[in-house]
């Protein structure tokens, strides 16, 4: 969609590289009939509020696939370093100017595109927020993740963040709440036991499961909880995986 004259540009920027130390290739698989990289474009196209999707992979020739995908998509595509993320945002924000970023990966398939909407909607109403998501203080499911920046302080991170916070993006603003403000957005009752992500071959037994309970449709966190909440040999199937740690 295109943006009123005046008001504050809000860009969704999906992080995507086929490259994967657990699970290679996974931001390709197909669910329910479309890529897992798909599904995240069709979440973020969805969003209210959100006035370009764009897909940032690497300018490395294994991403080739990658970047033809989001195209086919409908995504804009942008690539630059395979091993600096953050280089890569800093290629999106020059390539598409906006006011904030949203942050997403393309590990997510099951996003919700409310949520999405919802970050965009809060800063609008108050733009002097540096940093807004969905786990400053996670209560959502892992795989519902998803975090706004403004363009300034990405600019920031870009031009002083080293080693970890390159990679994570951002890491170097949450982690500094003195210097930047930062807020997030929490549901009840709290469901951050569960883990809806893509990282292993036991998650993504989980998603083809949850895909073929709720079929090819954009994601609904309420819907993917109470199916969950009433399956726990669904939730057994991946219960035991281990989040990678900022920095590991």
């Amino acid at each position: 969609m295109s943006p009123m004259r005046g008001a504050p540009v809000v860009n969704a920027v999906i992080q995507a590289r086929s490259s994967s130390t657990r699970l290679p290739g996974k931001v390709l698989r197909p669910l329910a009939g479309r890529s897992v990289l798909g599904w995240v474009v069709r979440a973020a196209a969805a969003a209210p509020g959100v006035d370009q999707v764009v897909v940032a992979t690497s300018s490395d020739p294994s991403d080739d696939a990658v970047a033809l995908e989001a195209t086919r998509c409908g995504a804009a595509v942008v690539r630059g370093p395979l091993d600096d993320v953050l280089g890569r945002f800093a290629v999106a924000l020059r390539e598409y100017p906006a006011d904030a970023v949203i942050r997403l990966t393309a590990d997510c398939p099951l996003l919700d595109p409310a949520l999405i909407g919802q970050l965009a909607t809060l800063w609008r109403a108050q733009s002097t927020l540096d940093y807004l998501s969905t786990t400053l203080v996670r209560t959502l499911p892992r795989g519902f993740d998803a975090e706004l920046v403004r363009a300034d302080v990405l600019a920031e991170q870009v031009a002083s963040a080293t080693g970890a916070d390159r990679e994570h993006v951002t890491s170097g603003i949450y982690s500094q709440p003195l210097r930047y403000s930062c807020t997030g957005v929490v549901v009840s009752p709290p469901a951050d036991d569960l883990r809806v992500t893509l990282d292993t071959a036991e998650d993504w037994e989980l998603l083809t499961a949850i895909a073929a309970e709720l079929g090819d449709r954009v994601g609904d966190w309420r819907a993917v909880v109470a199916l969950l909440r009433s399956r726990s040999d669904l939730v057994a199937l991946n219960a035991h995986v281990e989040q990678k740690k900022v920095g590991k």
